[in-house]
């Protein structure tokens, strides 16, 4: 049986060797065939029938696909959690897109003053939207809201005191803590007031000749009810400038839109800080905003000069495609059009008559052909540790156990396995997809998705 094995040089040298080649190149072709093969040597040994030429063919394509598949690749995200942190937030706007090629295309006046004819300095890109939709002096843009706060700190408070709530001593997703990230910076924390009631006057006693700021931090993943207490950010300003000090305030999420506008609670916006006084404010990028990832730093110029110049502000400094995408995104913001440009806000705008519209197309089209599938009324959230306990009345498709062919569990598992995954919920005894984080264009693709998943495909 060993010996019906085929050669590696005869299967490359068969019409179907000769295209996988022709694909793929000769090396990986070479190494796919190398690889079935032993698999079947192995087989036949274990008593298995010798496979056929075209059946070691076949299953070096699949292994070459399998291989070759990217380790990053897109999703359609059913699970109606808007800025999904674990599927990359907030998806970029076309415009967004298009400024991240246009520049990765050839070259860019990244750091290059092109009136002066002379090196210039990256930070100028988009400081200048950010100041005009904030009021902010002066603004600065980093990887991440993290780094934001790492810079600042390690800027303007390292070797001093800063003082916090504890109730605004935050774990973010993984595990990440804003006093881990304080402490690194080299700055001494000094914790104030209790973890539901911190008073202005706890402030003010905490206050010392080492303290350099006051920080806020907006606990913008969880929510305290019952009996609470915190301080207002203007009275926290108008101390700490009494005193000769600095506030800093964390935003997180970073959203430049009423949210309530959308029937959400009212969520912190930069610009309302920075009138109340504020002298740095960080947020991200990627959360409400709507854009790439990033942290950006709003706040008094002379400040940010100071950040700027800190030797952090190199290792932490974004690249060209991140900031096109941002320069993109604000540019909406400019126009007034972030609502239809912007995919989280067209998402958290959808009226759900047109989501009951989408729905109801799906299960109508998996019902003609033969498959059970039903509409449910249920609930959308905003994610990405924005406006915790929110959500947004939505439409849900819902597959019911005992009405598809194998196990919820299953039927998940097969969705994610597919060219273009899908992820939906397990919510008791159905599994849920929600249109409104599926954009429009991931219509189709979902709808063959689930068709050939629930026939077992």
């Amino acid at each position: 049986m060993l010996r019906l094995l085929p050669s590696i040089s005869a299967l490359l040298q068969s019409p179907e060797g000769l295209q996988l080649s022709a694909e793929f190149g000769r090396p990986l072709a070479t190494r796919a065939l190398r690889q079935v093969v032993a698999e079947a040597r192995a087989a036949v040994r274990q008593g298995a029938p010798c496979p056929s030429p075209s059946e070691l063919l076949s299953a070096a394509r699949r292994w070459l696909s399998a291989t070759l598949q990217p380790s990053l690749r897109p999703v359609i995200n059913a699970t109606g959690v808007i800025i999904n942190t674990n599927l990359g937030r907030a998806p970029l706007s076309a415009a967004a897109l298009q400024a991240m090629q246009t520049v990765a295309h050839g070259y860019a006046n990244l750091e290059y003053d092109l009136e002066a004819g002379e090196r210039g300095s990256r930070s100028v890109h988009a400081a200048a939207l950010l100041r005009e939709l904030t009021g902010a002096e002066a603004a600065l843009v980093v990887n991440n809201n993290a780094a934001a706060v790492l810079l600042t700190l390690s800027t303007l408070a390292a070797g001093r005191e800063v003082v916090i709530s504890r109730g605004q001593l935050v774990e973010i997703g993984g595990g990440f803590r804003v006093p881990d990230v304080m402490r690194q910076s080299g700055c001494l924390l000094v914790e104030v007031g209790t973890t539901n009631r911190t008073r202005l006057s706890d402030y003010a006693a905490a206050i010392s000749e080492r303290t350099a700021l006051l920080l806020a931090v907006h606990p913008s993943n969880f929510r305290l009810t019952g009996f609470v207490e915190s301080t207002p950010i203007g009275d926290l300003v108008r101390l700490a400038h009494d005193h000769g000090l600095l506030v800093m305030e964390d935003l997180g999420s970073g959203c430049l839109l009423p949210s309530e506008r959308y029937g959400l609670a009212h969520e912190p916006m930069p610009q309302e800080s920075l009138a109340a006084g504020v002298d740095v404010v960080c947020f991200s990028g990627d959360k409400l905003l709507g854009g790439p990832q990033a942290g950006i730093i709003l706040g008094r110029a002379a400040l940010l000069e100071r950040i700027a110049r800190h030797p952090l502000m190199r290792a932490l400094r974004v690249d060209k495609l991140t900031l096109a995408a941002l320069e993109a995104t604000l540019r909406h913001y400019q126009r007034g059009e972030a609502e239809e440009a912007i995919p989280i806000w067209r998402m958290i705008a959808l009226p759900l008559v047109r989501l009951q519209e989408r729905a109801q197309r799906w299960a109508r089209i998996l019902q003609e052909q033969g498959l059970a599938a039903s509409v449910r009324s249920g609930e959308s959230t905003v994610g990405g540790g924005s406006l915790p306990g929110e959500t947004l009345p939505t439409a849900l498709l819902a597959l019911v156990e005992g009405e598809v062919p194998c196990s919820l569990e299953e039927l998940a598992r097969r969705l994610r396995a597919r060219p273009v995954p899908i992820v939906g919920r397990i919510l008791r005894d159905a599994l849920l997809l929600d249109p409104r984080t599926v954009l429009e264009e991931q219509d189709e693709e979902l709808l063959t998705g689930l068709i050939a998943c629930l026939r077992g495909a």
